[in-house]
């Protein structure tokens, strides 16, 4: 009896911390998910160690990756992918095919197998849902055509995610390679998928066989939900497949059916208990020591992740007709890792594709991503302001965007490099040797003095020079 009461006490403490920590991000303007992880890498054993047994909250957090599968399949809207589906899906596809392919060349120099590059490339692939259309709403451009392209990148990556999930379960050991058996339940449960979409894209609205009986009933119509999700989680289990892929296809026909708003309204605070353990549980896996160890490593590859994302997203987008300023905007959107990079990561921990070292490698990495979306968020907002402009050139883009680090930087390096000078001529005994006046300079014309770059000016303000 002790040892339950002492569970519901820190569960206790865990949901209070996770409120706390999600009021203090959302005063910062930041996605409450980032405070749902805070509070578990607070709780959890690299922190104050309050909460040490990550197994009492595992099938909590088991239970929101399926809700997860499940809204993100609910709210796919395939009508609004029409008008971008191509810019979509060769982004996506050309975003996986670099990050497998990076990843396999990492891995050929330092000797990996092939199942840990084609998870780290899956993992390397994805972008943040959540923060990226969070990023959208604070500048305003969600229903824009920047706003469309970025979201139906995301749509693609999101229905890119089921197979990556076949693919990565279908591994075992770090050695092995997927069988021919495999290989024919993948591309059998991918055509399904795809016929699905298919369907599902005509635009008719399905009936569900229980929504007349159910109506709109307040006890009736969330459990109606969670029995429809996990009847086919379970039903794809025992097919030999991912639940999650039942779970997603479950969502995915609701979605497209006439009782999805009254599904989505009744499930959603179910859902957003369950995401909120999801994301404790993954504050809860944060090794703040194996961080401080490997600072150096983690900090390198979450940086080469941010700035070779973002530069072939810019490429790609652009290549595919659009300027450069929404290029580089939606290249900053898409720029950090997504939530489904744990779930993968996950997978190919319990596959053995990874070992527990590497797994801790591949959290830390895309907490640290994730965390960095303000930074993300204030390069949006000044190429947003770019865009409002009406600016189109790349090279004016740059000059605008990085413009006020480059004129701190030159500034602090002037400064830096004469402090350097004049502390080398004291460590080595030389005074400074005053110059004498040269009559060819004297004569010469004034040179023509450096402009400073133009900045632009925050919201509301003028543009300033």
């Amino acid at each position: 009896m002790e040892g339950h009461t002492s569970s519901i006490t820190e569960l206790a403490i865990v949901v209070v911390a996770a409120l706390c920590c999600g009021l203090v991000v959302r005063s910062f303007r930041q996605p409450i998910l980032l405070g749902y992880i805070l509070a578990g890498a607070a709780l959890g054993p690299s922190g104050f160690g309050l909460v040490e047994n990550r197994d009492q909250v595992q099938l909590l957090a088991e239970l929101g990756v399926l809700m997860l599968l499940f809204f993100i399949g609910m709210e796919l809207q395939l009508r609004g992918l029409k008008s971008v589906w191509r810019i979509a899906v060769l982004t996506t596809a050309f975003q996986i095919a670099a990050g497998v392919i990076a990843m396999s060349l990492l891995g050929f120099y330092l000797d990996w197998p092939l199942a840990l590059t084609v998870v780290l490339g899956f993992v390397v692939a994805l972008s943040s849902t959540a923060i990226a259309i969070k990023m959208l709403e604070e500048i305003g451009e969600k229903g824009t055509r920047v706003g469309n392209v970025t979201i139906g990148i995301l749509i693609a990556q999101d229905l890119a995610v089921i197979p990556m999930m076949l693919v990565v379960s279908a591994f075992h050991g770090e050695a092995s390679a997927i069988g021919i058996g495999a290989l024919l339940k993948i591309g059998l449960s991918i055509a399904f998928l795809a016929l699905l979409l298919v369907y599902l894209g005509r635009g008719k609205r399905l009936r569900l066989p229980f929504a007349k009986a159910i109506g709109r009933n307040a006890e009736l119509t969330p459990l109606a939900g969670l029995a429809f999700c996990f009847g086919a989680a379970a039903l794809s289990g025992l097919l030999d497949l991912s639940a999650s892929y039942g779970a997603f296809l479950a969502g995915l026909v609701i979605g497209n059916s006439t009782s999805r708003r009254a599904m989505m309204h009744y499930t959603a605070p179910i859902q957003g208990v369950l995401l909120m353990v999801f994301f404790l549980t993954i504050g809860l896996l944060i090794d703040l020591e194996y961080i401080w160890n490997n600072i150096g490593i983690v900090v390198l590859i979450v940086t080469f992740v941010a700035v070779l994302k973002t530069a072939l997203n810019i490429v790609v987008i652009r290549a595919m007709g659009e300027t450069w300023p929404r290029a580089f905007l939606s290249g900053v959107m898409l720029a950090q890792l997504g939530e489904f990079s744990f779930i993968l990561a996950a997978l190919g921990l319990t596959a053995g594709v990874i070992s527990p070292d590497e797994h801790r490698l591949l959290v830390a990495v895309t907490v640290l991503s994730l965390m960095g979306s303000p930074f993300w968020l204030e390069a949006a907002r000044r190429l947003h302001r770019i865009a409002l402009l009406g600016i189109t050139s790349g090279r004016e883009t740059l000059r605008l965007t990085l413009g006020p680090e480059a004129s701190a930087l030159g500034r602090s390096g002037g400064r830096i490099g004469g402090w350097a000078l004049l502390l080398g001529r004291g460590m080595v005994g030389q005074k400074p040797v005053a110059s004498k006046p040269d009559k060819s300079q004297d004569d010469a014309e004034p040179a023509e003095p450096i402009r400073k770059p133009r900045l632009t000016a925050e919201p509301g303000g003028a543009e300033a020079d």
